[in-house]
């Protein structure tokens, strides 16, 4: 069996968060679960200006604070998107030996707003907690979400957000929109785009696939983060969203299918198929 390398992203610029904990421990958990040679490296993008070669095999793009607008034009960015570029390169090169990306949340605001795939602004009022995600018709036939019912639960943590996406543009590259906000019939606002497919190797999402019941119950409890909650959806949802983190068909469901799906298929050609 060949050795695998993971490159892990890290774009919290040194903010205290569950985010790589929870990605470095879905990493090691694949690891075990697979018995493979594989080993991971964390680059610090934002503060260190750390950025990976093109060694990898997958690379996981974190989350992060802060605006997807302002940092247009810095160096990490430069950095950053230099690796995209170098990505997308190599994977038109080399159609049988693809790099697979992943991107959550800030990473995916980058991203769509860097290529011009969308329309990245910020929200009228921060979305947090455990969420309803909706399937596009796409989204219902994309392999990393078959076992996730429709809707399903994740956790949402923005201040920005996705909307009028290019979808032709998205299509010409082989892409599709999976996923997209809850339905609200009362807010005269367009819906926000939840997942894209870019191709078959690059793939995000505004939802954090990664996040835990342990990271967000402690998120959760904190008081800011619990009045909060409270204050915009009120009390019997807050502790609805307690609930919800113990049930296995929500949150951790989603936390055992999607990253662990990506670095199935990303990984696939150098595993022995009989472990998938």
């Amino acid at each position: 069996m060949n050795s695998v390398k993971i490159a892990v992203l890290d774009l919290y610029e040194g903010e205290a968060n569950e985010g790589m904990r929870c990605i470095r421990q879905i990493v090691e958990h694949f690891k075990l679960d697979h018995k493979l040679d594989l080993t991971y490296q964390q680059f610090d993008v934002r503060l260190k200006k750390e950025i990976p070669d093109l060694t990898f095999d997958a690379y996981i793009s974190s989350g992060g604070p802060g605006s997807p607008l302002t940092s247009e034009g810095s160096d990490w960015e430069k950095n950053y998107f230099g690796l995209m570029d170098s990505i997308r390169q190599h994977n038109s090169q080399h159609p049988f030996d693809k790099k697979h990306v992943f991107l959550i949340c800030h990473s995916l605001q980058l991203f769509c707003r860097y290529y011009s795939y969308a329309i990245v602004q910020k929200r009228k009022s921060p979305a947090f907690g455990v969420m309803t995600v909706h399937k596009t018709k796409a989204g219902k036939n994309e392999p990393l979400l078959k076992n996730l019912p429709d809707p399903f639960y994740s956790v949402d943590s923005r201040d920005y957000q996705i909307i009028s996406p290019r979808e032709e543009k998205i299509w010409s590259g082989g892409g599709q929109i999976l996923c997209i906000e809850k339905e609200r019939p009362h807010v005269g606002l367009e819906r926000a785009v939840m997942a894209i497919r870019f191709d078959e190797a690059m793939i995000g999402t505004q939802f954090h696939p990664e996040a835990d019941s342990e990271g967000m119950y402690n998120h959760l409890v904190q008081d800011k983060r619990k009045a909060e909650v409270i204050a915009k959806h009120g009390e019997k949802k807050y502790y609805q969203m307690l609930q919800y983190l113990n049930e296995p068909d929500k949150i951790k469901l989603t936390y055992k299918t999607v990253i662990p799906g990506f670095l199935r298929m990303a990984l696939y050609s150098r595993m022995n198929p009989v472990l998938l």
